[in-house]
């Protein structure tokens, strides 16, 4: 018997490399996604201050993108267009791919609550970037949602005319107004705390760039 041909198929073999976490696709539309959204936010800053809706809350010139309101609306109907045919991109892939199944469901509420007290206490792990967990999962699939709305009722403000019955469904422009501006809110804060994440868990940028 040949004991040194034993040795080798009986010896360990190294490590399979680390496997792909963020797939190209996921990566380019992740950023494209990123940019239109910080894009037509900063630059709806500046709109907004052309006719604010609090007329006690405005918008330092200085955060806002576009310089005047003709510059803004270029900026804001510019990012409009790469947000929506990007994000139905994103969207398709994600389906098709089942990816979307895989990421972010199952959830329910117990394992959102569970996380979250995690999170807060510090015991929640992040040893494996290829599972997010159910807070991860929330935010994101929340986050899909607001930008829907963003874009719903921005095309009820810009074609109000034309779209009476999306209008109505707003509660009407004014309104219209109101849900735009809630849920730009809710897209600034989810950026902030992503940006408080990425700082707490670097390899999330890492992985988001490289793919590992």
């Amino acid at each position: 018997m040949n004991t040194s041909r034993m040795h080798v198929d009986t010896a360990p073999r190294p490590a399979a490399p680390a496997g792909l976490i963020h797939p190209v696709w996921v990566r380019v539309t992740h950023w494209l996604n990123a940019l239109a959204a910080i894009t037509m936010m900063l630059s709806g800053w500046r709109i907004y201050d052309a006719s604010p809706i609090f007329r006690n809350f405005m918008f330092p010139p200085s955060i806002t993108l576009g310089g005047w309101l003709g510059g803004a609306l270029q900026w804001h109907f510019a990012a409009m267009w790469l947000l929506v045919f990007n994000g139905l991109v994103y969207l398709a892939l994600n389906l098709v791919s089942g990816r979307f199944f895989r990421k972010f469901l199952p959830l329910s509420p117990r394992a959102i609550l569970k996380d979250f007290l995690a999170a807060l206490t510090g015991k929640l792990s992040h040893a494996d970037l290829r599972q997010y967990n159910a807070v991860q999962k929330f935010a994101y699939l929340f986050i899909v949602c607001d930008l829907i709305v963003l874009v719903l009722s921005g095309l009820a403000i810009w074609k109000s005319v034309q779209f009476p019955l999306l209008r109505e469904l707003m509660g009407g422009y004014d309104n219209a107004r109101v849900v735009h501006f809630v849920a730009m809110s809710f897209l600034a804060a989810f950026i902030a705390v992503h940006l408080v994440m990425v700082a707490l868990v670097p390899r999330s940028l890492v992985a988001m760039l490289r793919g590992r």
